[in-house]
């Protein structure tokens, strides 16, 4: 579905601008081009789509079921749709908006949102082909652990206080069950009149958050084209334990999706990096990017952003050193 997006920054780049993808500037600049135009196409469609089935529908049933009992569940859930679903970390941030306006509770929502970047279907794949079964499998299980139980220690100390105003109204508009848009109205409502309240909240959101995704994947872009070939290699230790924070720390300015980010994962690996270090590497350029907490910024304040921040950064640092142990014994 994705590959047009990557056919129109062909296009623009090689036959529009005349560079080549084998410069850093062509590389850099078919990055920027292919990230901005499919976070667009989703925030547009995620966002009209969840807005469209919030007023056709009772989401309250729905939420109901994830916030009472059933919300140990729910977090499985968030992260179970995280794992499915193919965005990267700026791309499901237009599904935690959806979440968000639907009353979802915040943890459940960052179950999502931490998984999603981590594990998708083409990087299980890849990595079936890569480090074989068991490490697939115990990757795609701490994977969704390190969700779900982010998600339920984000609820724990109810990270929803620390959501910026528009996010947390719109979690209060989801929340109120005498909302007339979905609970009591739905089925009166036209189809126009449907088409008229998702326009009205795409357009809302999207005004908000266009211009950080313009400076989220410039940045990443930036850094993606310009860091130079082997310098990681180099700087990464050869097993040490602070090799592990070490690899945390220097993913954090990267940017890429776990289907991206696979190609860099085996070429470490060849190159004798432990495997352990290389996904505490990886995940922290998939999930704890600069240019996610940027994007993030336009819905989470500054305090909640340094708690999720050193969550990730802990429990992938946790991951690396775990996997590093098991190796031997794998």
């Amino acid at each position: 579905m994705f590959e047009i997006f990557t056919d129109i920054a062909s296009w623009l780049v090689v036959d529009v601008f005349g560079l080549s993808k084998a410069t850093k500037l062509g590389d850099a600049l078919h990055f920027f081009i292919e990230d901005t135009t499919k976070i667009f196409f989703l925030l547009l469609v995620m966002i009209y789509a969840i807005a469209l089935l919030r007023a056709s529908m009772n989401v309250e049933r729905v939420r109901d079921y994830l916030a009472g009992k059933h919300k140990g569940v729910g977090y499985i859930l968030g992260s179970s749709f995280g794992a499915i679903t193919p965005f990267c970390s700026c791309s499901s941030i237009p599904v935690f908006l959806g979440f968000t306006s639907a009353g979802i509770p915040v943890g459940i929502t960052m179950s999502f949102l931490i998984t999603s970047p981590l594990i998708n279907e083409v990087a299980v794949l890849l990595l079936l082909s890569l480090l074989g079964w068991k490490f697939t499998l115990l990757y795609v299980v701490v994977g969704m652990s390190v969700g779900i139980l982010g998600g339920v220690f984000l609820d724990a100390i109810k990270a929803e206080r620390w959501l910026e105003s528009f996010a947390a109204k719109a979690l209060e508009r989801g929340k109120n069950t005498v909302n007339t848009t979905t609970a009591q109205h739905a089925k009166s409502l036209s189809l126009e009149e449907r088409h008229a309240f998702a326009k009205e909240e795409t357009l809302e959101i999207f005004s908000r958050v266009w211009k950080w995704v313009i400076i989220g994947v410039g940045l990443g872009a930036a850094l993606h084209g310009f860091v130079p070939d082997g310098w990681i290699q180099e700087h990464l230790g050869d097993g040490q334990w602070w090799s592990v924070p070490s690899a945390v720390l220097l993913g954090i300015p990267l940017y890429s999706n776990a289907t991206g980010v696979i190609p860099v994962m085996e070429s470490l690996i060849k190159q004798g990096l432990p495997i352990g270090t290389t996904l505490a590497f990886c995940m922290s350029t998939v999930a704890a990017s600069f240019p996610e907490f940027i994007l993030l910024k336009q819905v989470m304040q500054w305090r909640l952003l340094a708690i999720l921040f050193i969550l990730l950064l802990v429990a992938f640092t946790l991951i690396g050193w775990i996997f590093n142990f098991l190796t031997p014994f794998i």
